[in-house]
């Protein structure tokens, strides 16, 4: 890594690019074996929107999973989540969940900091002063 010059512009220094997010809104995995389970409720605890689980016994709960406790199998393992509805945390065994439903607005969807500094840069273009960017409200 080079060590910027002194009178460098630091708007032209380089910078490393934030991690790629995969767009998973809407997305319903299949749900075939444990490890396509496993892989797809890591993806949930990664999202920052709600999900749609469908349980084995026909019932479905909306909410934000916050939390994952991975067992060695799927029996021994749960999610948390906050339901959409009510205001109790839930845990839920994997070995229950059917379907995953990715239903819920990502609110991290397009907040990398290349999409702020182009933002920004537009504004400083179009001559504008004092450049302040707020967050968007979430609903």
């Amino acid at each position: 890594m080079s060590v910027p010059q002194r009178g460098t512009n630091p708007e032209e220094l380089e910078h490393a690019p934030g991690r790629e997010r995969e767009n998973l809104e809407g997305w319903i995995p299949q749900l075939a074996s444990d490890a396509e389970i496993r892989a797809a409720l890591e993806k949930a605890f990664d999202y920052r929107g709600d999900i749609t689980i469908s349980l084995k016994s026909g019932d479905k709960i909306e909410g934000y999973i916050f939390d994952r406790r991975t067992g060695t199998s799927l029996s021994d393992s749960v999610v948390r989540l906050y339901p959409k509805t009510g205001n109790q945390k839930i845990s839920i065994p994997c070995s229950d969940i059917a379907a995953l439903n990715f239903s819920g607005r990502d609110t991290a969807a397009g907040k990398s900091w290349e999409a702020w500094m182009k933002k920004y840069s537009e504004k400083k273009a179009a001559g504008e002063k004092d450049i302040a960017l707020h967050p968007e409200a979430l609903e």
